[in-house]
Formats: C-alpha cells, structure tokens, sequence
C-alpha cells in the first residue's frame, strides 16, 4: 500500500463516499483513498430523499445509486390520512456498497480501523501511518458539548412477507400508534410485492431506544395491518441528531483545522435528520474545486456549513417547541398540524428552503401546543433546555 495521497477521506459513510465518487468524475487524475472500518462502504443504512429536494442534475449523477422510486407517499395521524404527489426516491445499502465498490476499486480500502486523524495524516490502528494534501473525517456524529440535540432513535427491519402486502407507495409517517412517551412514528417502505422495510422511529430526549422494544413495536404494528411475517433479511438501527440549539462558532473551533464531512460536520436536516441532499451538495461543491490541501479544504467545508446553520435557524426554533412545549406524548400535533398545510410548503420544509410566507403560515393559527410553554421554547428560557444543555 501507498504512504502518500492527495487526498485521504477516513470513514465511507454517505458523505465521504460521494465527495470521493464526485471527486472521480470530476478530477479523474486526484490521488484519493477512502477507508472503511467495516466490511463495505454504507454500513447497514437505507437513506431517503424527496424529488424537490435535489437539483436536476444532483439526480443526474446520483441516479445510480437510487434503488426504489415511488410517485408519492402517505401520512397517517389520528384526525387524518394524506396521500402527497411528490416522489419519495430510497438509496438501499446493497446498491450504494454495488456502485461504489465498482467505482471506488483499489481507491477504497475496508476492514481497516484508524487510530489516529490529522489534517495532513491517517494513522492506521496496526501502526501504519499515511500522510496526504488533505484529510476529511467522516466517521460520523461526535458528541459535542457544544450542540443542544434530541434524537431520532430507529430500529428498522426489512421483512419477506408470506402474501402480498398491498402498499404502492412508502408510509413515511404513521402516528396513529402508540406513543410512549415521545413523538413515535411507524415508516414503512414497499421494496416489492413481498418486502417491506417497516421502521420504528422516536423523537426523544435521549438516544436510547430500547431494541427489543422496537422489535416488539414491529410485529404488534404488522399483525394490526394483516402484514403475516415470515422471514427476517435484515435489520438497522440508529440515532439521528435533532438540533435545537448550539454554538456553531464553538463547535468548529473544536475541529482545530480538521475537515470534516456528513453528521460529524453537522450537515443534516435539523429537523427530520435527513442527510443525503446535504451530502450531495457537500460533494458538488468539493469537487467544484481547484485546491485540495487541508487548509482549503476546511474553509470551504467550515463556510458550508455555517451557512447551512444559518438556513436551518427556523428548524432549530421548530424543533425546541416539539421537543419542550407540551407533553412528550403529545408531540403528534405538532406534526398533525403540519401536514394540514399545502403540498408546496410540506416539500420547500424538507427541502430546506421554506419562504417567509411558509414560515409564517407554519407558525400561524392555534398552536398545537400550550402558549405558555410554547413561548419560553422558543426563547430558550426553560430549566429543561438548560437541564438538556448540561448533560
């Protein structure tokens, strides 16, 4: 193996994985290797997007990696069933690991663990030290004391089922279950006539989903839609970060000049915790480059996503109302409410690009919460933000 690259991108998660298969395109004669803790770039993920929330030519070059399109998807709250028109498009972790692998070839190095990150070095955990122009750390989220979060905890499990499931389109939300103690959803994805990927979500104040829970949660959800479960082809789990709050200026300091890509740079949706349109754009615009040293590297990435921050202040003031104005349980108005507004705002929202008129339409009208918490949520001045901060 090589000592020396123009660029090393330590973790092939989402984010790290497109800015090298970009960077491929882009600047075919760029010296990059990628290393992967585990066995293929991706891990165990299914990522998920909405057509309005990438360019035309985003889908253009991410298109190989889409696995399933649907013409729309369905919510489902207590008051009300709602089908919407825009397509729901789901990148599954065997066609990212397929098309990057077959991309990426010798470039990509897995089953290798990394002890140490610098700018401008990787060492290995066996000893090896590699050094580079640059190096980006996307080993994803950090914990930071800088950053006030919740979670999005999920187990999902794909599942074979015994007759045909009858579902045409993903259920991205179905809050009619119980909630048990914080906002739970149930999302279910049709992966063909017999497969479904069926997903047990919380927005809760800690990441600590308890998984038999979850698989419980499942079988109870599936045998209520008549869904006869007969084998079980994989499952995955995780704790998105929900922002309400933070330093970005403190956060980056922390960085100390590393670059960084995905979760552990912070680039994600704050408020539903998606991150593939983060990441493309991340990728687009590293590759739009003409300098990859470290220094570089690290301003455009640190000016992308304090720029980011700025664009999501809305959400951050969103998600303090869900996660601290009223109770836990109660959570589901929120997003009941919500999805009672027009199709074009309900995709500009998870676009991350709501208008002023959005916004206010958002905020408008009876709260779904109480006004006496919901006011102190929005300003930050309640003693279990503070109790959150200080954990």
């Amino acid at each position: 193996m090589k000592q020396s690259y123009d660029l090393i991108l330590v973790g092939a998660g989402l984010a790290n994985a497109l800015i090298a298969w970009r960077l491929g395109k882009r600047h075919p004669n760029l010296d990059v290797l990628v290393i992967e803790a585990g066995p293929r770039p991706g891990g165990n993920h299914t990522w998920s997007f909405h057509q309005h929330d990438l360019s035309s030519e985003q889908h253009a070059w991410i298109e190989p990696l889409v696995a399933h399109r649907w013409p729309g998807y369905e919510v489902r709250f207590p008051a009300f069933n709602r089908h919407l028109e825009s397509d729901y498009l789901s990148v599954t972790a065997e066609r990212f690991a397929e098309v990057l692998e077959g991309n990426l070839g010798e470039r990509l190095l897995t089953d290798t663990r990394v002890a140490a990150v610098t700018p401008t070095g990787v060492t290995l955990e066996d000893g090896t030290a590699l050094t580079a122009g640059a190096v980006i750390d996307g080993r994803g989220p950090e914990t930071s004391s800088h950053l006030t979060i919740g979670y999005q905890s999920f187990l999902g499990q794909q599942w074979r089922i015994k007759t045909p499931h009858g579902l045409t389109r993903p259920i991205m939300m179905d809050a009619t279950v119980d909630q048990q103690g914080g906002y739970r959803f149930v999302y279910s994805l049709p992966l063909d006539e017999y497969t479904l990927l069926i997903e047990d979500t919380h927005y809760v104040d800690a990441a600590d989903l308890d998984p038999a829970q979850a698989r419980d949660n499942i079988a109870a959800y599936a045998e209520r839609q008549g869904w006869a479960l007969e084998a079980l082809e994989r499952e995955e789990h995780g704790h998105l970060p929900i922002t309400l709050d933070g330093d970005i200026d403190a956060f980056w300091q922390t960085a100390q000049g590393q670059p960084r890509s995905g979760l552990r740079a912070g680039l994600f949706h704050a408020t539903t915790g998606y991150s593939l349109p983060h990441a493309v754009a991340l990728a687009d615009a590293i590759a739009a480059q003409t300098h990859f040293d470290a220094a570089s590297l690290f301003e455009l990435i640190d000016n992308f996503a304090r720029r980011r921050w700025r664009e999501q202040r809305f959400f951050r003031m969103l998600n303090r109302m869900l996660f601290l104005a009223g109770k836990p349980d109660r959570r589901w108005q929120v997003m009941q409410r919500f999805y009672t507004l027009n199709d074009g705002l309900i995709e500009r929202f998870y676009a991350g690009r709501p208008t002023l008129l959005d916004k206010a339409r958002i905020v408008s009208g009876k709260p779904p919460v109480p006004v006496r918490e919901a006011i102190p949520a929005v300003l930050k001045q309640t003693p279990r933000l503070r109790a959150f901060k200080d954990e």
